[in-house]
């Protein structure tokens, strides 16, 4: 009984607020709109001429940094990482909940707008081989332990038809994209180029450095380039993308979240600064409880 009492005030409160907007406090609007309801003038001036309630006054600062992280997130987040992002606000200075935000974005009308594709995969057979060290042993306890690179394919012009390939270095230990390169088809020199900034982001490094079995990762002058910087290298079994899962991941939430969250760039030069805009938000932007609720960048700082 109580639960049912409490219902119909929240359609009433829910009501109030659609009047107040949709009438824009026209006095005829206004009593149209009361009577469509079936509540009284006097009960709804009532409601506006009451105090906020300590709830109320929470719900609606909740509900502005709800809206603030979505938006932010290119209305590509859950509840799960609103509440990440929540509990990283300065300007929310209580204890929030999961189940709080979820009724939240019930009311707001908020749900995530992409998903990760997900892939069923067979289970991988256990073949050694030597080239394969990392051998998908994707945790890693330090920054610059682990790299992962790989290319994709990014498209431009009026109807798309103009194709690029973007090549990325990234440091496992926190899945921050320390380089990137954009070139006309993937090639030793591209390969050898977006290595070189990430060797001077990172610094004298040694890293285990993990590709797939590409013409460009296989060439004598990519892999004289990286004995030349001292490094271990590892690669993908043939035909076993899921060897480089972290870095194909990080390629598809680049896609799917910012990619095609805006229109095909009609310049090369609009790719770039796309291109450029989606990598700052996914390193300083992005939260995500696998890494305490951090950033890539603040993840890898605290680290280093």
């Amino acid at each position: 009984m109580g639960n049912s009492a409490q219902g119909v005030k929240q359609q009433h409160r829910l009501a109030y607020q659609a009047i107040k907007e949709v009438s824009q406090n026209n006095h005829g609007a206004i009593t149209l709109l009361l009577g469509v309801v079936g509540v009284s003038r006097q009960a709804y001036n009532k409601y506006w001429k009451r105090e906020e309630t300590p709830k109320e006054t929470r719900d609606k600062l909740l509900k502005e940094r709800i809206i603030h992280w979505y938006e932010l997130n290119t209305k590509t987040i859950g509840a799960g990482t609103i509440l990440t992002n929540l509990n990283m606000d300065k300007k929310i200075t209580f204890t929030v909940t999961i189940k709080q935000v979820k009724r939240l974005m019930r009311e707001l009308n908020i749900i995530c707008q992409s998903r990760i594709k997900k892939h069923n995969r067979e289970k991988q057979s256990e073949i050694y081989l030597q080239d394969n060290v990392l051998n998908q042993e994707f945790y890693v306890k330090n920054p610059n332990q682990v790299w992962l690179s790989d290319s994709t394919e990014l498209s431009y012009g009026i109807n798309g038809e103009h194709k690029v390939r973007l090549s990325g270095v990234l440091d496992l230990y926190g899945r921050c994209l320390l380089s990137s390169h954009l070139s006309s088809t993937e090639t030793a020199e591209a390969e050898k180029t977006v290595f070189e900034k990430a060797f001077e982001v990172a610094g004298d490094v040694r890293p285990l450095v993990h590709t797939d079995r590409g013409s460009a990762y296989t060439s004598k002058s990519f892999n004289n380039f990286l004995i030349g910087h001292e490094v271990t290298r590892s690669m993908s079994r043939p035909g076993t993308p899921y060897d480089n899962a972290p870095m194909e991941r990080w390629w598809s939430e680049f896609k799917l979240r910012w990619m095609n969250r805006h229109p095909v760039p009609k310049t090369y030069e609009e790719l770039v600064r796309l291109v450029e805009s989606g990598i700052n938000y996914f390193n300083y932007t992005s939260r995500s409880d696998t890494r305490n609720g951090h950033t890539p960048a603040e993840f890898r700082n605290m680290a280093i």
